[in-house]
């Protein structure tokens, strides 16, 4: 054959011959341009795709090859180098991973290595803050993860991250908190009691503070198992000794807030200990209390059955989604009601009231159902509840913060209440009016206690937002003169004593007799400081604490919306015993929230999976989630 040959006779050849087929597993170019019959399964006969003709490449050697192409066919010879050129390199060469990196790969770290110990510590954290089980070490995702991040790194057992790892993390976290609580003045706490569900006892404390840099602090110290009857005696017990597991001195504590349980309210009793009411727990059962009225249970069943019967019937669900579109309505599902949840009652009527021509829709075309549409007596009814509740349903969620100063909003929420959210408005039916009457009557009642007013006046007091704005003109004075009491008492003004070393000491001892000198006439016409009668005016310190409580009230008012501790920060080196005074009152939450977000936190943990965990494990764990 001529070196030549045209492309469209070697076209003509290759396609009066059977197609072949491709080399297995090539990667050169080259093989473009051969191939083997079908019935070559060993591929050993190579046949040139253009001529047809046998070409011997022993072990597949690719040099024979490119000197057919160059000597026969100088075209495609050509395009395969220029193909070649592009890609100089072989393909399996390009992604071969070299030996050292292979080796490498499969070397596992070192048990006490810094980077299996980082990783393992981050699964530990992992495990304790999200709340998993122990056993997802052991899951075949996670295994697939950990592989996938790092090949190297080999995942400890379970009884490792259950008996090693995650005490470990627990003391590592517990002294930070403990070195934290040796350095603050005071604090305030929260405690409640709840049942797993195994019907195993806990208590809880969470304490609050505000640190040097007037950053307000939340830790959850124990969630202990309490199996004691859950009498006052045992309960005021059991918090001394949780106080003094964590070194906390009672004369430090400014407050206990809790709920409103007798048992609970008689332990705080008997320790002598302050407290305050929560606040959630108070409105709830003010609210309560306002629905005690035959038209409202009337007209509360019948939303409830409402609600129950779109719950439980998914046809009846479908056909309230259609009836929404159909009436260009919102696409919202009905509310259940949550009996400790006042708010979830209200909501639930927010809902039906505004479903109502939907549920109507679909329920008057069921035989079965149609004695379930409300009447209008029950609308009306409705309404006067959703009227006279719903603008209290925010008050609720924004006092059982706990990133935030909460106490102080305590007294001007009820002035609030008092004249704007509850008071009469034109309009209003008789049954809104008595509502809101029952709900002032019973919250002004249960907080006219004299301690809880003069705690609140403290806290109102003591926030730049609100000083004496919302305090009885009756108490002011009072409230000032506690100010004063208080600000004296932490008051770190110390007069410096001049002081004598030893070394003084024995100098005057060495030291020789001065000659004596006789008295003037006039020396014994002196007074002595201790029998120079005491002056009308007030001493320094007390001058001082006059002036910085007079220079507070003075000075300009502060946004509601600002943060009162940011405030505090900024002026502390101006008022130096009133930022005392705000670290000391503004750390008391207004609601028990924070235990009960404990708790929570604990029927996370205490799941239907991980049922039987030891109390001291449950402590550990709630721990670690609360305080990462």
């Amino acid at each position: 054959m001529s070196a030549d040959r045209t492309t469209s006779d070697s076209d003509n050849v290759q396609s009066a011959h059977p197609q072949l087929e491709p080399k297995r597993k090539a990667t050169s170019v080259v093989w473009n341009y051969f191939g083997f019959t079908r019935d070559d399964v060993d591929q050993r006969v190579i046949l040139c795709k253009l001529c047809r003709s046998t070409v011997s490449a022993p072990s597949s050697n690719t040099t024979n090859l490119y000197n057919h192409l160059k000597f026969n066919h100088r075209v495609q010879y050509e395009e395969c180098l220029s193909v070649k050129k592009k890609a100089p390199s072989d393909a399996r060469t390009a992604t071969q991973t070299p030996i050292t990196k292979s080796l490498f790969n499969a070397t596992p770290y070192p048990a006490g290595s810094q980077k299996q110990i980082e990783i393992t510590e981050a699964i530990a954290h992992f495990i304790a803050k999200d709340m998993v089980p122990i056993n997802t070490v052991y899951s075949a995702g996670f295994k697939k993860l950990i592989n996938t991040l790092d090949k190297r790194y080999v995942i400890p057992s379970r009884n490792y991250f259950s008996q090693v790892a995650l005490p470990s993390l627990y003391s590592k976290c517990r002294e930070s908190i403990e070195s934290d609580l040796q350095k603050i003045e005071f604090y305030s706490t929260t405690t409640d009691l709840w049942s797993s569900r195994t019907m195993e006892p806990y208590m809880s404390l969470t304490v609050h503070y505000i640190d040097d840099e007037f950053q307000l602090k939340t830790r959850c110290l124990q969630t202990s198992y309490f199996p004691q009857d859950h009498t006052g005696d045992a309960i005021a017990q059991g918090l001394k000794e949780m106080l003094g597991a964590w070194d906390l001195k009672e004369e430090q504590q400014v407050c206990v807030t809790t709920d409103n349980a007798a048992n609970i309210v008689n332990a705080i009793a008997i320790n002598k200990w302050s407290r305050l009411q929560c606040f959630g727990h108070r409105l709830h059962l003010a609210i309560e209390h306002s629905l005690k009225d035959g038209r409202i249970d009337r007209a509360l069943n019948v939303c409830k059955k409402v609600v129950g019967c779109f719950s439980y019937s998914w046809r009846r669900r479908r056909e309230l989604s259609e009836a929404q579109k159909e009436l260009k309505l919102p696409q919202h599902k009905l509310k259940t009601e949550c009996p400790t949840r006042w708010g979830s009652k209200q909501a639930m009527i927010a809902r039906v009231l505004e479903q109502q021509s939907a549920i109507s829709f679909v329920l008057s075309a069921d035989r079965k159902a149609r004695h379930l549409v409300p009447t209008w007596q029950d609308v009306e009814v409705l309404e006067a509840v959703n009227n006279s509740l719903s603008p209290l349903a925010e008050f609720t969620d924004a006092l059982s913060g706990e990133q935030y100063v909460s106490v102080s909003y305590v007294k001007p929420v009820l002035h609030l209440f008092n004249n704007k959210i509850l008071a009469e408005k034109e309009g209003e039916t008789e049954l809104s009016k008595c509502i809101k009457k029952k709900i002032l009557d019973y919250l002004n009642n249960k907080y006219d206690d004299p301690l809880t007013q003069e705690l609140l006046d403290m806290a109102s007091a003591i926030d730049p937002r609100f000083k004496l704005k919302y305090v009885n003109e009756n108490r002011v004075e009072a409230v000032k003169t506690r100010l004063r009491a208080e600000m004296a008492s932490i008051s770190t003004t110390v007069k410096p004593q001049p002081s004598v070393t030893v070394r003084e000491e024995a100098d005057d001892q060495n030291a020789p007799a001065l000659k004596k000198t006789k008295k003037t006439l006039g020396s014994f016409f002196k007074v002595d400081e201790d029998q120079r009668p005491a002056s009308p005016s007030l001493n320094l310190q007390d001058m001082a604490i006059t002036a910085e409580l007079q220079s507070y009230f003075l000075s300009a008012a502060v946004d509601s919306e600002e943060d009162p501790l940011v405030w505090w920060k900024e002026h502390a080196k101006q008022f130096p015993a009133l930022s005392k005074l705000a670290q000391k009152y503004l750390c008391i939450p207004a609601t028990s929230s924070p235990s009960e977000r404990v708790f929570s936190t604990g029927g996370n943990i205490v799941n239907c999976l991980r049922a039987s965990l030891k109390p001291e494990s449950v402590d550990r764990l709630v721990f670690l989630a609360k305080n990462l």
